[in-house]
């Protein structure tokens, strides 16, 4: 007789999105849910794991994160020591693995929290993927009213040595699970035409929710422009290995 083996069961979250470095003790959760309930209209609803006060999930609506404040020393202090930075300790914020489509609005929801920590701790975010530290004055410059793919998905730039060419690309696609995407330019080119294709695509595959093959051809329905992906490699510009896919328009 064959024995079938268990499928393993996912995860129930995605790995965390960010980091928040503090001092002293954590926020309440009750000091959240009020801040995330006038913030954003609520209600924001809290679940503490079964004997522990340290890890808990946040639901809102169809949204849902998990949240560990704070994390055990043992665990994280060679992260603290790579983040340099000057906090006693650090937390993390996980959004829940949903469906391509529902991921834009968990991304969000995570990032609400992410916000809401930070304020009440006075503390730092770390955007793990863009590797990008958030202090209180800069989240105060994202509403995060609704979802807005430049909150989550920068676009950077740097330079092709080897080919002497400008590199422009995006760098956050992967928390929704696709590839980053890529531009190189001739130097002396504008960046600016080149940077607004990067966000528009960006923004169909955060609605499409999947990498496209090589050779694929994507109508971009906001701009009406038509592209191309030409290439997939992969790169480390932030001291992480991502896999990009490189855009070209199409006449």
């Amino acid at each position: 007789m064959r024995i079938k083996k268990k499928t393993p069961k996912p995860s129930s979250r995605r790995p965390p999105l960010y980091f928040i470095g503090y001092r002293g003790v954590a926020p309440g959760t009750d000091e959240l849910k009020t801040w995330y309930d006038k913030e954003y209209g609520g209600p924001l609803t809290i679940h503490h794991e079964a004997g522990s006060t340290e890890s808990w999930q946040a639901t809102h609506g169809p949204w849902s994160a998990h949240v560990v404040m704070p994390l055990p020393m043992s665990h994280v202090a060679d992260v603290m020591k790579q983040l340099a930075w000057e906090h006693d300790v650090m937390g993390a914020v996980a959004p829940s693995l949903v469906s391509p489509r529902d991921t834009p609005d968990t991304i969000l929801f995570a990032a609400r929290l992410a916000k809401g920590l930070t304020l009440l701790s006075q503390g730092t975010a770390h955007d793990i993927v863009t590797n990008q530290y958030v202090n209180p004055s800069d989240w105060q410059d994202r509403s995060l009213a609704h979802f807005v793919s430049a909150d989550h998905i920068p676009i950077a730039q740097g330079e092709d040595e080897q080919n002497h060419r400008t590199w422009c690309y995006t760098l956050g696609l992967s928390k929704f699970g696709v590839n980053e995407l890529e531009i190189f330019l001739s130097s002396g080119l504008p960046d600016q035409p080149a940077r607004d294709l990067l966000r528009g695509a960006a923004d169909e595959l955060t609605r499409i929710g999947q990498s496209p093959k090589v050779g694929s051809r994507i109508r971009l329905e906001l701009s009406g422009q038509n592209i191309e992906i030409a290439n997939h490699r992969t790169a480390a510009p932030a001291g992480r290995m991502l896999s990009f896919r490189e855009i070209r328009l199409l006449a």
